[in-house]
């Protein structure tokens, strides 16, 4: 193994039996009698871990500790000491220390700490592995037998668990097995999603999902109270698995009362589904009952300036205008710093909505800049940089300032996106709609099996500029180029993160309900 082991104590003679007992397990032990010692070695050799005296003469260990993580931040440290006391714990515990353990110590102990440090990914990887190969044939079963659309909600969340686990782990042959899963339940949610669609938009039959224009009515609307201030945040663009991955920092604070999921309309289009949201209607329906806020896609000027009115109308609609509220839409950071800066003061709202675009902008921007595609190569990056965005965001510095106050709180989102691989030959004219995941537009030529097609928009909800209009959306990882510089767009858009089609990842997005610790 020759794992090169620091231990530092001024009575390392005493320790003998325990370094031997170390050494025979195949750790290779460095002695030392003070931090300076310690610390004058770390400057010219590397090491895997220290075990640190606290009580020391001199230097303290704590003081030592202080030094090292200055200097060498990842090195991990065990502190061993006889002073139980709370306050020398949580010091060294806010040191960032990896175990702490009390004197005397029996050389078991120590070993453990150390496997715990050197084999925690692979016993984590090992455990991932194991799991998951007992939930593969469960996850085969239900994609295999025609799940309705609780199943499918389970089935997604599964599917993100895992791919969330199995990044922790170290098995490129497992990820490979997961990924072909992940990439059958895509193509058998399309299938899913293709036939079931206009029945369900049109109610025509029992089993019906909660869709964007329904999700204020039906999730948000019935615990509204003016007694008890509500904050509504939609982050665009929020995926299930993204909505995880900062769930832990956003419990720091609140309560998860209930965390549901609904789907997005097609397209998973911003234009689309939020503004469906906000109005509680279906596009069709904004365009023939609210035209004067409502453009098409061939039409000239922003497609959602009209969101805090539409959610004016919709409030009435539900009779719950009496209800104090506003709307702030965050699409910069000045624009951030301000909501931040005046949070309390929406504390007297009854309703506050908060529109906060920077995933949007994260998918955009990463299509764009070579240096976001090296940060968000794959779903793995992407998460991660969304949670170092929302850890340091104005959103969350706003969401800690009123966090004691007696507030109830709905993280939600439009639509999802998803990453994609496979590109697909698709021609139109030039009122054709650019989008890589669905094309609006007449004459339309594509490959039928990579596209859900709607030939008459207005079953589907949605507004036909003209006779001939119809709509297509990619499934699964597809994205649509024009033959003219094929090559060029298809090389500059794969494995980009899109959205406007038919995949798990854009259509299945979460809302969840909390409140104030």
């Amino acid at each position: 193994m020759n794992s090169n082991i620091l231990w530092v104590d001024d009575e390392i003679e005493s320790l003998k039996s325990q370094m031997l007992f170390l050494k025979n397990k195949g750790y290779e032990i460095t002695p030392f009698t003070n931090g300076y010692d310690v610390l004058e070695y770390l400057r010219t050799n590397k090491a895997e871990v220290v075990l640190l005296d606290e009580s020391m003469p001199g230097i303290t260990g704590l003081e030592t500790l202080s030094q090292i993580k200055a200097l060498y931040p990842t090195l991990p440290v065990i502190m061993v000491t006889k002073n139980e006391a709370e306050n020398i714990m949580e010091e060294a515990i806010g040191g960032q220390i990896s175990d702490y353990l009390i004197k005397p110590v029996n050389p078991n102990q120590v070993l453990l700490s150390l496997k715990k440090i050197f084999d925690s990914k692979r016993l984590v990887s090992e455990k991932t592995t194991t799991e998951y190969q007992k939930d593969f044939r469960n996850l085969f079963m239900t994609l295999n037998s025609n799940p309705n659309l609780e199943e499918w909600k389970d089935l997604y969340k599964k599917l993100v668990y895992w791919e969330i686990e199995m990044s922790k782990s170290d098995s490129p042959e497992m990820l490979e097995v997961f990924n072909t899963q992940k990439v059958e339940a895509n193509n058998e949610f399309y299938k899913f999603v293709s036939k079931n669609y206009i029945d369900w938009i049109n109610k025509t039959t029992k089993e019906l999902p909660t869709f964007s224009h329904q999700l204020f009515a039906e999730k948000i609307a019935p615990y509204l109270k003016k007694d008890k201030p509500t904050f509504v945040v939609l982050i665009d663009n929020l995926r299930y698995d993204q909505w995880k991955s900062i769930e832990p920092i956003i419990n720091a604070q609140f309560s998860t009362l209930d965390e549901d999921m609904f789907f997005s309309i097609l397209p998973t289009s911003t234009q689309y589904s939020r503004n469906a949201i906000f109005a509680g209607l279906t596009p069709l329906e904004i365009e023939q009952k609210l035209p004067q806020y409502w453009k098409n896609d061939d039409e000239e000027g922003g497609k959602n300036l009209f969101e805090k009115e539409l959610l004016g109308e919709q409030l009435k609609r539900l009779k719950l205008d009496h209800l104090k509220w506003d709307y702030l839409k965050i699409t910069n950071n000045v624009d951030g710093k301000s909501m931040e800066d005046n949070i309390h003061n929406y504390l007297k709202n009854d309703l506050t909505v908060i529109v906060y675009n920077f995933v949007d902008m994260l998918s955009h921007a990463r299509t764009e800049m070579e240096v976001l595609k090296e940060l968000a190569s794959d779903e793995v990056s992407y998460r991660s940089l969304t949670v170092s965005w929302f850890e340091h965001s104005p959103l969350y510095r706003a969401l800690k300032k009123i966090a004691e106050k007696n507030i109830q709180l709905f993280i939600t989102t439009d639509h999802g996106t998803t990453r994609v691989k496979s590109p697909s030959k698709t021609v139109g004219d030039r009122a054709t709609t650019t989008n890589l995941r669905y094309k609006h537009g007449r004459n339309l030529q594509y490959d039928n099996k990579d596209v859900f097609d709607i030939t008459n928009p207005k079953q589907a909800g949605l507004p036909q500029p003209n006779v001939n209009s119809k709509y297509i959306f990619a499934k699964g990882d597809i994205f649509l180029c024009y033959p003219n510089n094929y090559n060029h767009f298809v090389n500059y858009y794969k494995n980009t993160f899109q959205h406007g089609g038919v995949s798990l990842e854009e259509v299945i997005v979460p809302i969840v309900r909390l409140e104030s610790k």
